[in-house]
């Protein structure tokens, strides 16, 4: 066993406003080397741009995007274009890999391996493309991954579609990859699932791969 790691469950909750809890726990870590933390969140809906992204992967104009309430906000994880809206469960891991592993596509690895064997629990069959990152039922993507790691503390993350409503990825171009679809744990099985029973099932998966505790302080508040 490694350590611990603190679960902050952040509900439904603006995009900018978990960006800045990054920043600030991401801080916190690189400062203190102590503390661990797992945010577990969804957003409204938004669409977000890497540092590989560019605006040609945008297929509806950023005008029109905003008629519909979907800000589109450039930021600092790898990877492309992606979205995120209600029923996709998103993940942002602010570890410090110098006492895991100091090996970024280690670290991508695993977290593919968390998705993959949580969905197996619910009789997904799921796995990797050579590659590309992320988590695939056949050609189509069921979890978009891109993180950013400085001196070996990560942010960003994973973000896994539930029951999210997948005509919104027809706006983009998702990771710029014109050759595959997307997915979802709702299309896969043709039922809804309960969202905490994902949560528990990931958190599970997240300890035996990364051989850590997760932990909820009680009555912890959420600092935004």
């Amino acid at each position: 066993m490694i350590g611990k790691i603190r679960l902050i469950r952040a509900g439904i909750t603006p995009y900018r406003e978990i960006w800045d809890l990054q920043k600030s726990l991401f801080a916190s870590v690189s400062e203190t080397r102590k503390d661990h933390y797992l945010i577990i969140t969804e957003h409204p809906p938004v669409i977000t741009l890497g540092k590989s992204g560019g605006r040609n992967n945008l297929v509806t104009t950023e005008n029109e995007l905003s008629h519909q309430g979907i800000d589109v906000i450039e930021i600092d994880r790898g990877g492309d274009v992606t979205y995120h809206g209600p029923g996709q469960l998103v993940v942002y891991p602010i570890l410090d890999l110098s006492q895991f592993r100091e090996d970024v596509d280690w670290y991508l690895r695993c977290l593919e391996d968390v998705v993959i064997a949580t969905l197996d629990t619910f009789s997904i069959q799921a796995g990797r493309i050579p590659g590309l990152t992320g988590v695939w039922v056949k050609n189509n993507k069921i979890c978009a991954i891109g993180v950013k790691v400085t001196r070996w503390v990560t942010m960003h993350g994973l973000a896994l579609n539930i029951s999210t409503d997948l005509d919104h990825f027809n706006h983009i171009i998702p990771c710029g990859i014109t050759d595959k679809g997307v997915t979802s744990i709702f299309k896969e099985l043709g039922n809804n699932i309960d969202q905490n029973d994902v949560v528990k099932k990931l958190c599970g998966h997240f300890e035996k791969i990364f051989r850590v505790k997760i932990y909820e302080p009680s009555g912890a508040a959420l600092f935004l």
